[in-house]
């Protein structure tokens, strides 16, 4: 993959190689696979239907799969983790809190990868025509035919299941529990955002309020520094200056409001990774700069305080330097040209391509600049949306995302969601709370809404500076499990 961050979308998944973090790209591009040894996790494949809604259609593909059978005592629990929007990571069939949970409740551990993501690909290519198959329903069909066929190849049938997921897959598994009752027992929906929404402004409200919970000053700061480079952007003089003070790949060539849009958020997408994932424990993923946290981006910030913009020079100058980079792609035609290779070998296959296509036709998500509470500027809606036109065709206009949109809240119920045994664990840093659940439905919907900590924080290894609600959360997590399995 080129070495380039140019910020589109922040998504949110806690369960990849590579996923989302510092645009789309984030994740996809920076963050370095965590590798296991195929003698210790074996690759496994499961032949899955193309089109689980016509009956006939019988094309079938390959799915990866990965199972850890270490604690599984017959008769135990089947704990089936859900991939997501990029490679699904066989560190997680060693480390994490669902491995604590599973060698106490003796269970049976499964990771199906989402189609279209890491080795798993159902067609020859990503073309618009073939990625009308991805989608969450096709997805939540995978779940049941792969549980519905192993569990009769491994005499399972008699066991409960139960889903796991962070993020969007956090989201699969609440999901899953609600359209397939009759399959899964109980579900643990991590950092889910199970409401969809167009524009959603508030995530970088939320980051503007996580970063004045270190320093009031911290997001004011930001603010005058985006305003600076806005400012700086006026006049095509400045480019060169910009250029070499960002360290970018290219001298920057603002010929619209998409080119200009696509360099202001890779440096908001600093800030917007690094509060989402803010001193996090995904270093057994093979993660790289978990420890650049809030305090470390606003220290930076505070030291250049009579100067914000050197302060906003320093923090992209030091990711890129945790990142092994050497320059700053922020192109908007660069991202175009990955963007629209359909090709499995494309710079854009690793999960952005078909990520994007998700949120065009799904979910939205669009983290704008819209609203006056929060630091940045310059990559409004009408921004994200031109995405969705540019790189899928004339079709994907405004009102067919927001028709998406629509449907997927109809189809799911949104933060109304009506079902039993799902836990909704979520922490106030991450900006994806907003789209969550927060406060307990019912007994049988309990949410834990876990103070101080970020995006799927319950979900990684427990270490000894965990504070101490993010240890009951997860306690507290594993006993209801215990109580909804009767064990």
């Amino acid at each position: 993959m080129s070495c380039r961050i140019v910020f589109v979308l922040v998504v949110a998944s806690c369960l990849l190689a590579s996923a989302s973090g510092i645009r789309v790209s984030q994740l996809f591009r920076l963050q370095k696979a965590f590798s296991l040894s195929p003698s210790i996790v074996e690759d496994q494949w499961f032949v899955q239907k193309l089109d689980h809604f016509n009956g006939a259609d019988s094309r079938t593909w390959n799915q990866r799969y990965f199972m850890n059978d270490t604690h599984y005592v017959p008769g135990g629990p089947i704990f089936l983790m859900i991939g997501g929007e990029g490679p699904a990571n066989p560190a997680w069939m060693q480390y994490g809190t669902w491995l604590t949970y599973a060698e106490k409740m003796h269970s049976l551990c499964l990771l199906l990868e989402h189609r279209f993501y890491g080795k798993s690909h159902p067609t020859e290519d990503l073309s618009t025509e073939n990625l009308r198959y991805l989608n969450s329903e096709q997805a939540l069909a995978d779940l049941a035919h792969f549980q519905t066929v192993m569990a009769e190849k491994m005499n399972l049938t008699a066991n409960k299941w139960v889903a796991f997921g962070g993020s969007y897959p956090g989201s699969l598994a609440a999901w899953y529990r609600l359209k397939y009752p009759h399959l899964v027992h109980a579900a643990v929906a991590s950092s889910a955002p199970v409401h969809a929404v167009v524009n959603f402004p508030e995530y970088l409200e939320v980051v503007r309020h996580s970063l004045e919970t270190y320093s009031s000053e911290c997001p004011v700061l930001v603010q005058n520094a985006s305003d600076t480079v806005m400012d700086l952007l006026k006049d095509p003089k400045n480019y060169e200056k910009l250029s070499k003070d960002f360290n970018l790949c290219e001298v920057l060539d603002i010929d619209s409001d998409m080119d200009s849009g696509a360099f202001l958020e890779a440096l908001a997408g600093n800030f917007m990774n690094v509060v989402q994932y803010n001193e996090d424990n995904r270093a057994f993923e093979g993660v790289l700069g978990t420890n650049i946290t809030i305090k470390v981006l606003c220290d930076l910030m505070a030291a250049s305080k009579n100067s914000p913009y050197s302060g906003y020079i320093a923090v992209s100058n030091l990711m890129l330097a945790t990142f092994g980079l050497k320059c700053l792609d922020a192109s908007y035609k660069k991202f175009l040209e990955d963007m629209t290779n359909v090709s499995w070998d494309g710079p854009a296959a690793g999960g952005e391509r078909q990520w994007i296509y998700q949120t065009c036709t799904e979910f939205g998500f669009y983290q704008s600049t819209d609203s006056p509470n929060q630091p940045f500027t310059g990559f409004p809606l009408k921004y994200h949306l031109q995405q969705c036109l540019d790189v899928y065709g004339a079709e994907f206009d405004c009102i067919t995302v927001t028709n998406a949109v629509q449907q997927t809240n109809e189809n799911y119920g949104g933060y109304s969601i009506k079902s039993s045994r799902i836990v909704f664990p979520n922490g106030n840093i991450d900006p994806w709370h907003f789209l969550g659940i927060t406060k307990q439905i019912s007994e049988e919907l309990p949410a834990v809404l876990i103070k101080g900590v970020a995006h799927c924080a319950n979900m990684y290894p427990a270490r000894p500076e965990d504070l101490p609600q993010l240890v009951s959360a997860r306690e507290y997590i594993g006993q209801l499990l215990q109580k909804w399995l009767e064990i």
